[in-house]
């Protein structure tokens, strides 16, 4: 049986419009018709399906015929904030952690970050996030932010309950990653890591400090990986 296709739109109304980007997908790759059923989602955690009704230029219209709240989205809060990476790494990063069920993405420069971000490739990685977010089925898509600078990654991680720093200097961990409940902000840093004065910065800032082992990973495989024990230390990947 084949998977229903999902789309995100702004607004659930009884008739809904898809318009744009989703629309041209639906229309002209799916080449969905009158009749053919699929699924809303708005952000808010909740599934609509609906039937196409009508099509004009530019518009397919959706008859909402019934909603359920999603299963996939994740109990807990979970924030990753990555050093800006080269190429095409930092997607790699929003994607797979999209697919793991990270709720929010931040972007950061740091002292030895070499890569650099401006407006086309948040945007990017904002549709990235999105084609992640309907192959996996979840209902929403993660926040992607970007911060100029390290003090204000840091600052944006208030509030939760865990705060984790992966620095691959630490000789052991000051926190029991096995044992995290409630919400967590992860910090990984570029290809070039963290200075002394950046790890001591995030401690100050409530940070406790992880080591992700005793190798050496590439910056995308210690995002990924640091985000995926702890998925698993909270209940989303058993």
């Amino acid at each position: 049986m084949a998977t229903v296709r999902r789309f995100f739109v702004d607004k659930i109304e009884r008739e809904t419009a898809l318009t744009g980007e989703e629309y041209a997908h639906a229309k002209n790759v799916l080449r969905l018709s009158v009749g053919d059923e699929l699924i809303l989602l708005d952000g808010s955690g909740r599934e609509y399906d609906a039937v196409v009704t009508r099509a004009e230029k530019g518009l397919l219209y959706c008859g909402v015929v019934g909603e359920k709240p999603s299963d996939k989205e994740p109990s807990a809060r979970v924030r990753l904030m990555i050093g800006a990476l080269k190429g095409d790494k930092t997607e790699l990063v929003v994607q797979k952690a999209t697919e793991l069920g990270v709720s929010e993405i931040g972007v950061f420069q740091s002292r030895y970050c070499s890569a650099y971000m401006n407006g086309n490739k948040l945007e990017r990685l904002k549709k990235v996030a999105k084609e992640a977010a309907k192959q996996c089925l979840r209902a929403r898509v993660p926040e992607i932010s970007y911060y100029e600078d390290f003090s204000s990654a840091l600052e944006s991680c208030k509030g939760f309950e865990n705060k984790l720093f992966a620095c691959e200097f630490a000789r052991e961990s000051d926190a029991d990653v096995s044992a995290l409940k409630g919400g967590c902000a992860l910090v990984v840093g570029s290809e070039g890591g963290f200075s002394e004065e950046e790890f001591l910065q995030a401690k100050e800032a409530g940070f406790a400090g992880v080591t992700l082992g005793k190798r050496i990973l590439r910056a995308e495989t210690a995002a990924i990986a640091f985000l995926s024990v702890v998925m698993f230390s909270l209940g989303e990947l058993r």
